[in-house]
């Protein structure tokens, strides 16, 4: 793994993040809008990012937008939106080739930065909106990206599982937003939201690649206008409640069985490294005890794995089953977590998947996009550890440290979602 240096520096409204590696031959810019979840915005954050990809005051069409970005030697721009823990996050993204590698590429760092500026200050307008045929056409773009995760039932089922277990908390909170909203939303209500997020969201803004001699530092002034900086407030750890068992019915033929976890422990935790490797160890690699055990041994699933929420302390079992085989299911898994908290793993099976879990970090590594991911949620968390140190902490990660995580975890909710003509209690 190349080595890559990260320079934080506070800026007035913002911070920027440079990051100088020799890995790629582009240069990727990164701005991230974060603010609290709130269900009054959720839907216009979900609507913007399908918004700011269709046209400028320069380029008014999707068209000339993207032909301007092939006459910057295939220039990538991507804007999406996302959550982690209780904050959402609007990203608006440039991946540039860099002009160091390039013949007759003069001030393409320059031409760049001009134009992301432009898409973020000076998006398609009409009167004081944005263009009412634009949001009109991306409104039923975003409806058809919630019909269709209705339509996937591994997706729908965690969003069940999440409202359920987090119904207080914004967490719950879809990321997509909700239909509901959308007739109400204006394109003059739209963009004066939008200028609340540029004036008055945390902004990061990191820059990636071989960026020694570019004068990256400087040039990033011209990117953004005055603003203040807004704290980030840290999301609060739940402990679980009473455990509870939710089941809903639909047409479906396979039925989702999905756990949530309280894990207690977050990315700025000391326990963080040893949370991955229980991860891996528990549901997170194909080695792992619920696929060996729940898919491959008993063949009770279709498909058994766990992932972890690094910065609101959760982790999720998704399994697919049949409907009749949800009671041995539901305490096929309950046994590997016991097994877990025994310590019934081998140390082979701990080394190999310390060694696993650090090359599935090298490999986010080994992308820009992913390397600005791992050095953000840093950002989240308030918390100093680097990558490489994250890398070496997982590297000493022992077998006590990982029955300690696996005594934290506790059970919350569980969520099924089966046929309608299936029968099951709810013990």
């Amino acid at each position: 793994m190349a080595e890559s240096l990260e320079r934080i520096i506070p800026r007035e409204g913002y911070d920027l993040h440079l990051i100088h590696t020799k890995k790629f031959k582009t240069i990727h810019l990164s701005l991230k809008f974060t603010s609290k979840l709130t269900r009054e915005n959720i839907t216009k954050r979900a609507l913007l990012p399908y918004i700011l990809q269709q046209g400028t005051e320069n380029y008014p069409t999707a068209i000339q937008l993207r032909q301007h970005l092939d006459e910057l030697y295939g220039t990538v721009l991507a804007v999406d939106s996302s959550k982690k823990g209780e904050n959402h996050i609007l990203n608006i993204r440039l991946e540039l080739p860099n002009e160091q590698y390039i013949a007759g590429s003069q001030d393409l760092l320059d031409k760049g930065i001009a134009f992301l500026r432009e898409v973020i200050y000076q998006p398609k307008l009409v009167n004081q909106g944005f263009d009412p045929k634009i949001v009109a056409r991306e409104k039923e773009t975003l409806r058809s990206k919630m019909e269709s995760l209705k339509e996937d039932k591994i997706s729908f089922a965690n969003t069940r599982l999440i409202e359920e277990m987090c119904n207080e908390e914004a967490y719950r909170l879809r990321v997509h937003g909700y239909e509901e909203d959308l007739d109400k939303i204006t394109a003059e209500d739209l963009y004066a939201y939008y200028q609340q997020i540029l004036n008055q969201d945390h902004l990061d803004i990191f820059a990636v690649g071989d960026i020694e001699g570019l004068y990256v530092e400087g040039k990033i002034t011209e990117l953004v206008d005055e603003r203040e900086q807004q704290p980030i407030e840290k999301g609060k750890k739940v402990a679980s409640a009473n455990e509870q068992t939710l089941i809903e019915k639909d047409d479906i033929k396979q039925a989702k069985l999905h756990f949530g976890y309280r894990t207690n422990i977050t990315f700025d935790d000391e326990d963080y490294p040893a949370l991955h490797v229980f991860n891996g160890l528990f549901g997170g690699f194909p080695s792992s005890k619920l696929f060996m055990n729940v898919r491959e041994k008993h063949s009770l699933a279709y498909y058994a794995a766990s992932r972890i929420e690094s910065h609101k302390g959760l982790m999720f079992v998704f399994s697919g089953i049949g409907p009749e085989q949800y009671e041995k299911a539901k305490e096929i898994i309950l046994e590997q977590m016991e097994e877990m908290r025994n310590g019934e793993f081998t140390d082979n099976e701990l080394s190999e998947t310390k060694e696993m879990t650090i090359n599935q970090l090298r490999e986010t590594l080994d992308n820009p996009h992913g390397m600005i991911e791992l050095h953000y949620q840093s950002v989240l968390a308030q918390s100093s550890i680097t990558p490489k140190e994250l890398l070496e902490k997982v590297n000493t990660v022992t077998k006590e440290q990982v029955m300690n995580v696996a005594n934290k975890v506790k059970l919350d909710t569980i969520y099924l979602l089966t046929s309608k003509e299936a029968e099951q209690s709810e013990a």
